[in-house]
Protein backbone atom coordinates (compact mmCIF):
# COMPACT_ATOMS: atom_id res chain seq x y z
CA UNK A 1 0.00 0.00 0.00
CA UNK A 2 1.45 3.36 -1.07
CA UNK A 3 0.28 6.56 0.64
CA UNK A 4 0.88 10.00 -0.83
CA UNK A 5 1.26 12.31 2.16
CA UNK A 6 0.69 16.05 1.69
CA UNK A 7 0.49 18.72 4.38
CA UNK A 8 0.14 22.45 4.99
CA UNK A 9 -1.39 23.62 1.72
CA UNK A 10 -2.53 26.90 3.39
CA UNK A 11 -5.01 27.72 0.61
CA UNK A 12 -7.21 30.82 0.55
CA UNK A 13 -10.71 31.03 -0.79
CA UNK A 14 -10.29 34.41 -2.47
CA UNK A 15 -6.88 33.79 -4.03
CA UNK A 16 -5.06 36.07 -1.57
CA UNK A 17 -1.37 35.34 -1.17
CA UNK A 18 -0.04 33.49 1.83
CA UNK A 19 1.45 35.86 4.41
CA UNK A 20 4.95 35.07 3.09
CA UNK A 21 3.94 36.15 -0.40
CA UNK A 22 3.32 32.67 -1.80
CA UNK A 23 0.45 31.86 -4.14
CA UNK A 24 -0.61 28.69 -2.31
CA UNK A 25 -2.88 27.44 -5.09
CA UNK A 26 -0.06 27.85 -7.59
CA UNK A 27 2.32 25.98 -5.28
CA UNK A 28 -0.16 23.11 -4.96
CA UNK A 29 -0.80 22.99 -8.70
CA UNK A 30 2.94 22.93 -9.36
CA UNK A 31 3.52 20.09 -6.92
CA UNK A 32 0.66 18.00 -8.32
CA UNK A 33 1.99 18.56 -11.85
CA UNK A 34 5.43 17.46 -10.68
CA UNK A 35 3.91 14.30 -9.17
CA UNK A 36 1.90 13.48 -12.31
CA UNK A 37 4.19 10.59 -13.37
CA UNK A 38 3.39 8.78 -10.10
CA UNK A 39 0.49 6.52 -10.97
CA UNK A 40 0.50 3.74 -8.36
CA UNK A 41 -0.93 5.51 -5.33
CA UNK A 42 -3.42 3.75 -3.05
CA UNK A 43 -4.37 6.60 -0.71
CA UNK A 44 -3.83 10.38 -0.45
CA UNK A 45 -3.67 11.93 3.03
CA UNK A 46 -3.47 15.68 3.77
CA UNK A 47 -2.47 16.35 7.40
CA UNK A 48 -3.94 19.73 8.18
CA UNK A 49 -3.55 23.46 7.66
CA UNK A 50 -5.57 22.84 4.54
CA UNK A 51 -6.86 26.44 4.56
CA UNK A 52 -4.99 29.57 5.60
CA UNK A 53 -8.09 31.74 5.91
CA UNK A 54 -10.56 29.14 7.20
CA UNK A 55 -12.97 29.82 4.34
CA UNK A 56 -15.28 27.26 2.68
CA UNK A 57 -13.81 28.34 -0.65
CA UNK A 58 -10.35 27.21 0.43
CA UNK A 59 -11.65 23.76 1.34
CA UNK A 60 -13.51 23.46 -1.93
CA UNK A 61 -10.31 24.35 -3.77
CA UNK A 62 -8.35 21.68 -1.86
CA UNK A 63 -11.07 19.11 -2.44
CA UNK A 64 -11.26 19.83 -6.15
CA UNK A 65 -7.53 20.14 -6.91
CA UNK A 66 -6.25 17.22 -4.84
CA UNK A 67 -9.44 15.26 -5.47
CA UNK A 68 -8.91 15.33 -9.23
CA UNK A 69 -5.34 14.06 -8.79
CA UNK A 70 -6.49 11.26 -6.45
CA UNK A 71 -9.46 10.29 -8.63
CA UNK A 72 -7.23 9.81 -11.68
CA UNK A 73 -5.37 7.17 -9.67
CA UNK A 74 -8.44 5.63 -8.05
CA UNK A 75 -7.14 6.65 -4.64
CA UNK A 76 -9.35 7.67 -1.70
CA UNK A 77 -8.64 11.15 -0.29
CA UNK A 78 -8.46 12.00 3.41
CA UNK A 79 -8.01 15.36 5.15
CA UNK A 80 -7.37 16.28 8.78
CA UNK A 81 -7.62 19.65 10.51
CA UNK A 82 -4.64 21.81 11.54
CA UNK A 83 -4.19 24.88 13.70
CA UNK A 84 -4.88 27.23 10.75
CA UNK A 85 -8.16 25.48 9.92
CA UNK A 86 -11.73 26.33 10.84
CA UNK A 87 -13.74 23.32 12.03
CA UNK A 88 -17.13 24.58 10.85
CA UNK A 89 -15.96 25.38 7.32
CA UNK A 90 -13.90 22.16 7.18
CA UNK A 91 -16.93 20.07 8.16
CA UNK A 92 -19.23 21.98 5.79
CA UNK A 93 -17.12 21.07 2.76
CA UNK A 94 -15.12 17.98 3.75
CA UNK A 95 -17.35 16.35 6.37
CA UNK A 96 -15.25 14.06 8.54
CA UNK A 97 -12.37 14.53 6.10
CA UNK A 98 -12.65 10.99 4.73
CA UNK A 99 -13.73 11.42 1.11
CA UNK A 100 -14.56 8.53 -1.23
CA UNK A 101 -13.55 5.89 1.29
CA UNK A 102 -16.88 4.09 1.45
CA UNK A 103 -18.66 3.45 4.77
CA UNK A 104 -16.81 4.89 7.73
CA UNK A 105 -17.28 5.56 11.40
CA UNK A 106 -16.83 9.08 12.70
CA UNK A 107 -17.12 10.77 16.05
CA UNK A 108 -17.27 14.35 17.23
CA UNK A 109 -15.80 14.90 20.69
CA UNK A 110 -16.04 18.37 22.19
CA UNK A 111 -16.40 19.68 18.61
CA UNK A 112 -13.29 17.75 17.45
CA UNK A 113 -13.48 15.98 14.10
CA UNK A 114 -12.15 12.43 14.43
CA UNK A 115 -12.84 9.64 11.96
CA UNK A 116 -11.86 6.10 11.11
CA UNK A 117 -11.88 4.10 7.93
CA UNK A 118 -11.65 0.42 8.81
CA UNK A 119 -11.30 -2.42 6.33
CA UNK A 120 -14.20 -4.25 7.97
CA UNK A 121 -16.48 -1.28 7.13
CA UNK A 122 -15.82 -1.48 3.40
CA UNK A 123 -14.30 -3.74 0.78
CA UNK A 124 -11.15 -5.40 2.07
CA UNK A 125 -9.21 -3.86 -0.81
CA UNK A 126 -10.22 -0.30 0.09
CA UNK A 127 -7.10 0.32 2.15
CA UNK A 128 -5.53 -3.11 1.63
CA UNK A 129 -6.45 -4.18 5.16
CA UNK A 130 -4.98 -1.04 6.77
CA UNK A 131 -7.09 0.96 9.22
CA UNK A 132 -6.72 4.73 8.95
CA UNK A 133 -7.68 6.88 11.93
CA UNK A 134 -7.63 10.67 11.73
CA UNK A 135 -7.54 12.83 14.83
CA UNK A 136 -8.35 16.51 15.28
CA UNK A 137 -5.55 18.21 17.25
CA UNK A 138 -6.83 21.75 16.67
CA UNK A 139 -6.94 24.08 19.69
CA UNK A 140 -8.85 27.14 18.40
CA UNK A 141 -6.77 30.30 18.43
CA UNK A 142 -3.55 28.49 19.35
CA UNK A 143 -0.58 27.21 17.39
CA UNK A 144 -0.04 24.11 19.52
CA UNK A 145 -2.23 21.03 19.37
CA UNK A 146 -3.86 18.64 21.82
CA UNK A 147 -5.73 15.32 21.78
CA UNK A 148 -8.47 15.44 24.41
CA UNK A 149 -9.38 12.77 26.96
CA UNK A 150 -12.63 11.83 25.16
CA UNK A 151 -10.75 11.47 21.89
CA UNK A 152 -8.18 9.20 23.54
CA UNK A 153 -10.93 7.03 25.03
CA UNK A 154 -12.52 6.73 21.58
CA UNK A 155 -9.12 5.82 20.11
CA UNK A 156 -8.51 3.15 22.75
CA UNK A 157 -11.86 1.59 21.95
CA UNK A 158 -11.01 1.36 18.26
CA UNK A 159 -7.54 -0.03 18.87
CA UNK A 160 -8.81 -2.73 21.22
CA UNK A 161 -9.36 -4.87 18.11
CA UNK A 162 -6.43 -5.01 15.65
CA UNK A 163 -6.89 -4.43 11.92
CA UNK A 164 -5.74 -7.08 9.40
CA UNK A 165 -2.64 -5.11 8.40
CA UNK A 166 -2.28 -2.60 11.21
CA UNK A 167 -3.29 0.99 11.86
CA UNK A 168 -2.09 4.37 10.58
CA UNK A 169 -2.83 7.52 12.59
CA UNK A 170 -2.93 10.89 10.84
CA UNK A 171 -3.14 14.32 12.48
CA UNK A 172 -1.47 17.71 12.25
CA UNK A 173 0.74 18.36 15.28
CA UNK A 174 3.77 16.07 15.65
CA UNK A 175 4.31 14.22 18.94
CA UNK A 176 8.09 14.61 18.43
CA UNK A 177 10.24 17.75 18.68
CA UNK A 178 13.46 19.05 17.22
CA UNK A 179 15.75 21.40 19.20
CA UNK A 180 16.03 25.07 18.33
CA UNK A 181 17.50 27.72 20.60
CA UNK A 182 15.19 30.45 19.33
CA UNK A 183 11.93 28.57 18.97
CA UNK A 184 10.95 25.36 20.71
CA UNK A 185 8.39 24.40 18.07
CA UNK A 186 4.77 24.52 19.15
CA UNK A 187 3.47 21.00 18.63
CA UNK A 188 1.33 18.34 20.30
CA UNK A 189 1.43 19.23 23.99
CA UNK A 190 0.39 15.83 25.37
CA UNK A 191 2.39 13.21 23.44
CA UNK A 192 2.67 11.07 26.56
CA UNK A 193 -1.10 10.60 26.67
CA UNK A 194 -1.10 9.44 23.06
CA UNK A 195 1.87 7.14 23.68
CA UNK A 196 -0.04 5.48 26.53
CA UNK A 197 -3.17 5.08 24.39
CA UNK A 198 -1.36 3.30 21.54
CA UNK A 199 1.02 1.20 23.63
CA UNK A 200 0.66 -2.47 22.78
CA UNK A 201 -1.68 -1.79 19.84
CA UNK A 202 -1.28 -2.28 16.09
CA UNK A 203 -0.42 1.39 15.35
CA UNK A 204 2.55 1.21 12.98
CA UNK A 205 2.81 4.71 11.53
CA UNK A 206 1.83 8.24 12.61
CA UNK A 207 1.63 10.88 9.86
CA UNK A 208 1.84 14.58 10.81
CA UNK A 209 2.66 17.99 9.33
CA UNK A 210 2.99 21.45 10.92
CA UNK A 211 6.78 21.87 10.88
CA UNK A 212 7.09 22.56 7.12
CA UNK A 213 10.01 20.12 6.95
CA UNK A 214 10.55 16.37 6.98
CA UNK A 215 11.43 14.77 10.30
CA UNK A 216 11.38 11.13 11.41
CA UNK A 217 11.16 9.72 14.91
CA UNK A 218 9.28 7.27 17.09
CA UNK A 219 6.49 7.32 19.65
CA UNK A 220 6.78 4.03 21.46
CA UNK A 221 6.83 1.32 18.79
CA UNK A 222 5.23 3.51 16.11
CA UNK A 223 7.18 5.35 13.44
CA UNK A 224 6.41 9.09 13.34
CA UNK A 225 6.77 10.88 10.02
CA UNK A 226 6.45 14.66 9.86
CA UNK A 227 5.94 15.46 6.21
CA UNK A 228 7.11 18.59 4.39
CA UNK A 229 4.73 21.39 3.45
CA UNK A 230 3.19 22.28 0.13
CA UNK A 231 3.16 26.07 0.61
CA UNK A 232 6.84 26.59 1.53
CA UNK A 233 9.79 24.96 3.28
CA UNK A 234 11.50 25.59 6.59
CA UNK A 235 15.29 25.51 6.27
CA UNK A 236 17.32 24.57 9.36
CA UNK A 237 20.75 25.31 7.90
CA UNK A 238 20.53 28.87 9.29
CA UNK A 239 21.41 27.39 12.69
CA UNK A 240 19.78 27.70 16.08
CA UNK A 241 19.78 31.49 16.27
CA UNK A 242 17.42 32.17 13.39
CA UNK A 243 14.30 30.88 11.65
CA UNK A 244 14.27 30.66 7.87
CA UNK A 245 11.45 29.82 5.44
CA UNK A 246 12.25 29.39 1.75
CA UNK A 247 10.49 28.58 -1.50
CA UNK A 248 9.81 24.93 -2.13
CA UNK A 249 6.99 22.40 -2.12
CA UNK A 250 7.30 18.71 -1.34
CA UNK A 251 5.35 15.54 -0.61
CA UNK A 252 6.13 12.04 0.65
CA UNK A 253 5.23 8.71 -0.92
CA UNK A 254 5.17 6.16 1.90
CA UNK A 255 5.23 2.44 1.20
CA UNK A 256 3.61 0.82 4.22
CA UNK A 257 5.02 -2.60 3.32
CA UNK A 258 8.54 -1.63 4.40
CA UNK A 259 8.09 1.99 5.58
CA UNK A 260 10.15 3.50 2.79
CA UNK A 261 9.35 7.21 2.53
CA UNK A 262 11.00 9.07 -0.37
CA UNK A 263 10.39 12.83 -0.48
CA UNK A 264 9.51 14.48 -3.81
CA UNK A 265 10.49 18.16 -4.18
CA UNK A 266 9.27 20.45 -6.94
CA UNK A 267 11.94 21.54 -9.38
CA UNK A 268 12.84 25.00 -10.59
CA UNK A 269 14.21 25.78 -14.06
CA UNK A 270 17.86 24.75 -14.22
CA UNK A 271 17.64 22.29 -11.31
CA UNK A 272 17.97 19.17 -13.49
CA UNK A 273 21.60 18.27 -14.19
CA UNK A 274 20.98 14.98 -15.96
CA UNK A 275 18.07 12.70 -16.76
CA UNK A 276 18.03 9.39 -18.58
CA UNK A 277 15.53 6.70 -19.38
CA UNK A 278 14.77 3.81 -21.71
CA UNK A 279 17.67 1.75 -23.06
CA UNK A 280 20.21 4.33 -21.89
CA UNK A 281 19.07 3.85 -18.29
CA UNK A 282 18.92 0.05 -18.62
CA UNK A 283 22.46 -0.01 -19.99
CA UNK A 284 23.69 2.19 -17.14
CA UNK A 285 22.07 -0.12 -14.58
CA UNK A 286 23.63 -3.17 -16.23
CA UNK A 287 27.03 -1.49 -16.08
CA UNK A 288 26.59 -0.57 -12.41
CA UNK A 289 25.14 -3.93 -11.39
CA UNK A 290 27.00 -6.76 -9.63
CA UNK A 291 29.30 -8.92 -11.69
CA UNK A 292 28.20 -12.46 -12.50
Amino acid sequence: MRVLHLSDTHLTGDGALHRMGIDAAEALAGLLAHLAPLRRIDLVVVTGDVADDGSPGAYRLARDMIGAFAAERGAPLVFTTGNADDRDAFAEVLGSGHLDTGPRGSAFHEAAIDAVHSPERAAATAHDGVRLITLDTLVPGKVHGRIGAAQLDWLRGLLAAPAPRGTVLAFHHPPIRFPNAVQDPATLINPGDLAEAIEGTDVRVILCGHYHLQLAGRLGDAMVWTGPAVVNRRDLSCGDEAIRYVHGSAATLIDLADLRAPVFHTLQPGDTLREMGGEQLREALRHLGPED
